[in-house]
């Protein structure tokens, strides 16, 4: 087996096996994993590298948008609302090839991952 197959094969994995904190947590990793690229391509002119990163963080945003129970929590229309926030952005930043709207989203992404990474890692070490 090809060192990439064994690498999808682990990632497949990982996911299938994930409790829904994880999946989350995933889903923020690549998000911000994502912006960053399409920080990098846009700052040295690739544009077709950063459409292709921003679409698929898009992706992730409607996905997280699609996923989120607003009722479950107070928090939920703003959650929402965020998420909606992050798309137009996100659209308009790949339209426009604008660096600072990608920077504008990492700085919201970012620090919302670190808060559901310790939120997810809160869940795993509580008792059951």
């Amino acid at each position: 087996m090809s060192a990439a197959a064994l690498r999808a094969r682990y990632l497949g994995d990982s996911i299938a096996t994930a409790s829904p904190q994880q999946l989350l947590v995933m889903l923020y990793d690549r998000l911000a994993l994502d912006l960053e690229r399409a920080h990098t391509a846009l700052l040295g002119g690739d544009r077709e590298e950063s459409n292709n990163q921003l679409q698929h963080a898009q992706e992730i945003v409607i996905e997280l948008r699609s996923s989120l129970q607003v009722e479950a929590w107070d928090g939920g229309p703003r959650l929402a609302a965020l998420y909606t926030w992050l798309l137009t952005e996100l659209i308009a930043a790949n339209i426009k090839g604008d660096v600072r709207r990608v920077a504008d989203c990492r700085k919201i992404v970012e620090p919302l991952r670190d808060a559901w990474r310790e939120a997810a890692a809160s869940l795993a070490s509580s008792p059951a």
